[in-house]
């Protein structure tokens, strides 16, 4: 347990700060431990990308931006924006139940890996709010680690993690990882 104490005696800041001990002008603040066997909200989705190649704008829920370089054969350089649908189960045409919306870039000469950064936005009747999350996708690893860095809504002040794992993949033009997001901050 952390202490604070201060020699202000002023009326503005009995204000400004608590106090338990007002002959000392300490409060103490308590340490919140997290366990990571145990999220306050888990719950797991699907994530569908469908790459736009030119001759698919029906179907196409991502296109990139920028062109990969030449630097190797992992597509290093190449920005990817997109709007795709999260679902419950593993299957694309099942209702979404939110949005993943923001960007994912290659950034590795060596070896297939990206960097995102999106937010889940979810409006149903289940749950209305945002989830942020954001960084590396260590695409040859079985399971990998982002972090869930903040929230809106019924996610307000979320924090937490979302391990992805690539259940399938066809070529550069579909892609469904399954995403079990831990949230360990729930206000």
């Amino acid at each position: 347990m952390a202490s604070l104490c201060s020699n202000l005696h002023s009326p503005l800041h009995s204000l400004v700060l608590p106090r338990q001990n007002s002959v000392s002008g300490c409060f103490s603040v308590k340490k919140k431990v997290l366990d990571p066997k145990k999220p306050c909200k888990r719950f797991v989705l699907y994530y569908h990308d469908i790459l736009f190649g030119g001759d698919d704008l029906a179907n196409a829920t991502s296109a990139a931006t920028t062109n990969a370089t030449k630097l190797g054969n992992t597509n290093f350089g190449m920005l990817v924006v997109f709007d795709d649908p999260m679902t419950k189960d593993q299957h694309l045409l099942s209702h979404p139940v939110a949005r993943a919306q923001g960007f994912y870039f290659y950034d590795m000469k060596t070896d297939y890996n990206a960097w995102f950064a999106y937010t889940l936005i979810f409006n149903s009747s289940h749950h209305k709010g945002t989830l942020n999350i954001m960084g590396a996708d260590m695409m040859m690893e079985k399971t990998r680690d982002l972090s869930v860095v903040g929230g809106t809504g019924d996610f307000f002040m979320a924090r937490g993690i979302a391990t992805f794992k690539t259940e399938t993949q066809q070529g550069t033009k579909y892609f469904r990882l399954q995403m079990d997001i831990k949230l360990y901050e729930c206000y």
